[in-house]
């Protein structure tokens, strides 16, 4: 999960990007507090709660649909805190009489037309996160890495999608068992070993790291496909052997060098980083 805020008018919108399911998840009460106007952030939760509490009475899905994430609140700790898709916050907002109702829709639907400007067109989106490393100061070889890797990445999980898996959680299972299986790290303990928290694992990642990643999820792929791989239970099996595959490559690498592939470099800031437990790991 990536978090970070974004700006309707003068009130700041707090947003969490699941790079599983690819979707934004923006702060419920943050809506409200545009709709009802409200500079008090304890009141406009009380309005939510209060319009929650009728929703729910009247069967209303727009409450069953939204989710509880962990955002930053001002005193800077993380909370869980209502959530809701760009599609289910514009069935909300018809439920609350404002003036700024139809601006907040307007704004609402133009992200969730850029969502769908990005399904279109991939490149769009890959264009925009260019300008953003740019911006971070990575380096065109890097960029051209991290691209290339995606584009891999986004046959994958184009191939899952039409056998019978799931986008959000058992994209993420069988994206575990691949990392896990050429890493020998978790994703979660490859980041942990990074110093990472809300942060995108691949962005932070070396040129060689990407390399393998994009060689075990191809090798995934090209796998799947041979063996025509339908079903969590099958995807699972070519997932290990692709992941494999990058994993015999890495060894032989690291033999011949001497040096980890799996690291705990990063791309933090130095305010940001933290102190991490261990060093380079396989």
């Amino acid at each position: 999960m990536n978090d970070d805020m974004t700006l309707f008018e003068d009130y700041q919108i707090r947003r969490v990007y699941d790079e599983d399911t690819e979707v934004w998840w923006f702060s419920v009460i943050d809506i409200m507090q545009v709709l009802t106007q409200q500079a008090d952030y304890q009141t406009a939760r009380k309005y939510w709660n209060k319009l929650k509490q009728r929703l729910k009475k009247e069967g209303s899905q727009s409450v069953t649909d939204c989710h509880r994430l962990k955002l930053i609140a001002a005193d800077g700790k993380k909370y869980l805190t209502d959530v809701a898709t760009a599609e289910t916050l514009l069935r909300l907002v018809q439920s609350v009489p404002s003036p700024k109702a139809e601006p907040i829709k307007l704004w609402l639907a133009k992200v969730g037309y850029e969502r769908m400007q990005e399904m279109a067109d991939p490149a769009i989106s890959l264009n925009r996160a260019r300008e953003t490393w740019q911006k971070h100061g990575r380096s065109k070889k890097w960029i051209q890495q991290r691209m290339t890797g995606q584009e891999t990445r986004n046959k994958l999980t184009d191939y899952w999608g039409e056998h019978d898996i799931k986008q959000g959680k058992e994209f993420a299972i069988l994206t575990n068992i691949i990392h896990q299986e050429w890493a020998e790290v978790s994703v979660k303990e490859h980041k942990n070993l990074k110093g990472l928290s809300s942060q995108n694992l691949r962005d932070h990642m070396s040129e060689a790291e990407l390399i393998f990643t994009a060689l075990a999820e191809l090798s995934t792929r090209q796998i799947a496909e041979t063996d025509e791989s339908t079903g969590m239970d099958e995807n699972k099996t070519s997932a290990k052997s692709g992941g494999n595959i990058a994993k015999r490559a890495r060894k032989e690498l690291e033999a011949k060098t001497g040096k980890k592939v799996v690291t705990d470099n990063n791309y933090l800031p130095p305010g940001n980083k933290r102190i991490k437990k261990g060093t380079d790991k396989t």
